[in-house]
């Protein structure tokens, strides 16, 4: 055995004593609310406890096996649209009822030394560590029997893809470090063009996904880059010059845990809203034409804290990453400070639970889910990974008032559940992405199970 053998095993060997020892001293915080509990307008908000160590909790995925499938609230019914894909994350529906999949994952992650190990088994554990296909797929239900019977790859090559919107004659992708563009026609079912890129964005970190959604009018596109850290933990610069106090000029060009705004034809990009650690899902509220947005807040404040939260973006305003959160509480982890931020931090309209992970975001205007699904939002809860016990891993539904907000006293009403095992350990699949089809079906991607759901009304036996 050479000595650089040698070496090599002593350091694995080092490596699983650490983590051993990091996993043995680890005492998990546990909720003491329940995930209900820190929902709604006025969620119950807990003293923060801070985690020198993070809580893990991670729920192994095993599939949907034996024909199992996901559980509808009552009233509802679901079936599989699309199966066999790979780690289906967005969706997107065309004029024609086609629908887009955005078949893809995190790129290749950088982070060394036994962190970057440890995440590495962590994301492989909740079956997120597969390679990305980096690909868009065409499904097409050519009968309207609620079943996709044909596809076909309309685009590949790409670096982590997740929001696409169609303008005019042009499909926007957003890459992982990219706004482009192709020329596209509905009805095509492969694109051989190549890419127009229209704007470079900040790409990978912990937060790797970008979205895009057009505007009504479709003059004008909404881009949102989640931050690179928890907390800028890996200090400000990382995450933008408009948090680390640069040039304006640079706002746009580097900055993180934003929303941009951006002009396809002038290819210029301004920041619309700052301060949101990971927006994702972008929908417009159909009753006042306001763009809305869920967001993933921070990690190791206990389980109970803060709540993730679905709120309407208005430009310019400030939501409180790194320094802040709900509204104003201090996180007094973020150095340097910036108490002169604190008055001006928007608290969000809803909460959604602490650590739910929430992705997908679309609006009921043209769902046919019956009445008590018809004013609302669907919202994707891909499940939280460091909550005791687990929290998400369901679809919830948030009623909302004639006024383009959420009901008063409203809490998420749960519409797709039997993701996660009753014990928690397990999970089938985890919900991320969630649209309308041309029917007024909601279509739900499982990254997980590999499957595209369809939930629809019931129908008489």
């Amino acid at each position: 055995m050479t000595m650089l053998k040698r070496i090599l095993i002593v350091l694995v060997l080092l490596a699983l004593v650490a983590l051993g020892g990091w996993l043995w001293v680890s005492r998990p915080d546990k909720a003491q609310l329940s995930e209900q509990a820190v929902t709604g307008r006025t969620p119950q908000l807990t003293q923060t406890r801070s985690e020198s160590v993070p809580t893990v909790g991670i729920a192994k995925p095993v599939g949907w096996a034996g024909g199992a499938k996901p559980t509808p609230a009552a009233g509802l019914e679901v079936a599989a649209f699309a199966d066999r894909l790979e780690h289906p994350r967005w969706l997107y529906r065309l004029p024609n009822g086609d629908v887009l999949v955005a078949e893809t994952n995190s790129p290749p992650r950088k982070s060394g030394g036994i962190t970057g190990w440890v995440m590495e088994r962590l994301l492989g554990q909740a079956g997120a560590a597969v390679a990305s296909p980096n690909r868009i797929t065409l499904l097409r239900d050519s009968n309207g029997d609620g079943v996709a019977d044909q596809r076909s790859a309309l685009l590949t090559g790409l670096n982590s893809p997740t929001g696409m919107a169609l303008v005019g004659s042009w499909l926007y992708v957003a890459n992982t470090d990219a706004l482009v563009r192709y020329p596209f026609t509905p009805g095509q079912t492969k694109i051989t063009a190549k890419p127009e890129k229209i704007l470079a964005l900040p790409g990978g970190g912990n937060h790797w996904a970008r979205n895009v959604v057009a505007a009504p009018d479709g003059k004008t596109l909404y881009v949102s880059v989640g931050s690179a850290s928890n907390i800028a933990e890996n200090g400000l610069e990382a995450e933008g010059a408009i948090y680390a106090g640069g040039p304006r000029a640079n706002f746009a060009k580097d900055g993180r845990a934003l929303i941009l705004e951006v002009s396809p034809d002038t290819r210029y990009a301004r920041v619309f809203a700052w301060g949101l650690r990971n927006p994702n899902g972008m929908a417009f509220e159909p009753k006042t034409g306001a763009l809305w947005t869920v967001v993933n807040e921070r990690d190791m404040l206990g389980s109970d804290m803060p709540p993730d939260y679905l709120t309407k973006v208005d430009f310019g305003a400030f939501y409180g990453w790194p320094w802040n959160f709900w509204g104003g509480y201090v996180d007094k982890r973020v150095t340097p400070e910036r108490p002169d931020l604190r008055e001006y931090t928007r608290r969000p309209d809803f909460a959604l639970g602490a650590h739910v992970a929430p992705l997908g975001l679309s609006f009921a205007s043209d769902a046919k889910l019956g009445g008590n699904w018809a004013n609302g939002a669907f919202v994707g809860l891909h499940g939280s990974w460091n909550r005791e016990p687990k929290s998400g891993y369901k679809v919830v539904y948030v009623p909302f008032a004639d006024n383009g907000f959420p009901v008063r006293d409203a809490k998420p009403v749960d519409l797709l559940t039997g993701f996660l095992s009753a014990d928690g350990k397990t999970t089938r699949g985890r919900p991320v992405g969630v649209i309308t089809d041309a029917s007024g079906a909601l279509l739900v991607a499982d990254d997980v199970g590999n499957v595209i759901w369809r939930v629809s009304a019931a129908t008489a036996k």
